[in-house]
């Protein structure tokens, strides 16, 4: 049940993300490879995971270990954003808008929160998306 839950969630996310670029190849520019209510840090943070080092802590999960490989750490970045605790559950991250400039990738990140009703229940939202470029990166 849970695994159908998230699947609508992550489907709503992605068809709800607008995407920018100059390439004929829009879609493949990011990936959200992770959402989760639960998992994430007890503050607010956003982090730009582009060395091989840092890239181990993702090759450790069991969820990203079967959408990721150890070769993408050269060819790709990845964001780790973290909202920080949350009185409820229902809040998540949406791409607003990504926009790949000459030398920089440009990245909207919006919080949403819940609509209707939502779990009283402490939340830690995190997302980790994978970037498939190793071009600058700037969030907004």
């Amino acid at each position: 049940m849970k695994k159908i839950i998230a699947f609508f969630i992550i489907s709503i996310v992605l068809f709800s993300c607008a995407s920018k670029t100059n390439n004929a190849d829009k879609l493949t520019l990011y990936e959200i490879l992770k959402q989760e209510e639960h998992g994430g840090a007890n503050f607010k943070f956003f982090e730009i995971i582009s060395e091989p080092k840092e890239f181990k802590m993702l090759l450790n999960d069991a969820d990203l270990k079967k959408k990721i490989k150890a070769a993408d750490i050269y060819t790709c970045n990845f964001l780790l954003l973290n909202m920080g605790t949350k009185s409820s559950g229902g809040y998540y991250f949406i791409i607003e808008t990504i926009e790949e400039m000459e030398n920089d990738i440009i990245i909207t990140i919006k919080e949403n929160g819940p609509k209707g009703i939502a779990t009283s229940v402490m939340t830690n939202p995190l997302a980790i998306v994978k970037i498939n470029s190793k071009k600058n990166i700037i969030i907004k």
